[in-house]
């Protein structure tokens, strides 16, 4: 009998979202089951399946077989952009003040 009163709510860690998704997959418990153990709403366990799935079908469609390709790193790729742009800039003005000073004549 329901007397009314909502149960607390609680928050399930992925790897127990995980346990439970392969208790579902491979036909060991039930959603309600699950739900009663867990101690959670069966809509919370009915919400796992199509996560996990489309999780799976993400993480799936983003591996590609064969050589992966490095992570690039934008800000060290930056940060050397910046390095040899600092270096040109300080060779133009080495240039630039010889140019002003002038050579000073042999003594």
């Amino acid at each position: 009998m329901s007397t009314g009163k909502r149960r607390t709510k609680k928050f399930l860690a992925p790897q127990e979202k995980y346990e439970i998704w392969m208790q579902l997959l491979r036909g060991e418990t039930t959603i309600n089951e699950a739900a009663v153990t867990a101690g959670v709403d069966r809509s919370t366990v009915a919400k796992i399946r199509p996560v996990a799935r489309q999780g799976a079908l993400d993480a799936l469609a983003a591996s590609r077989p064969g050589r992966r390709e490095k992570q690039r790193d934008v800000e060290l790729e930056t940060a050397r952009l910046e390095i040899d742009r600092l270096r040109n800039a300080m060779a133009e003005m080495a240039v630039r003040l010889m140019l002003a000073e002038g050579k000073e004549p042999w003594g």
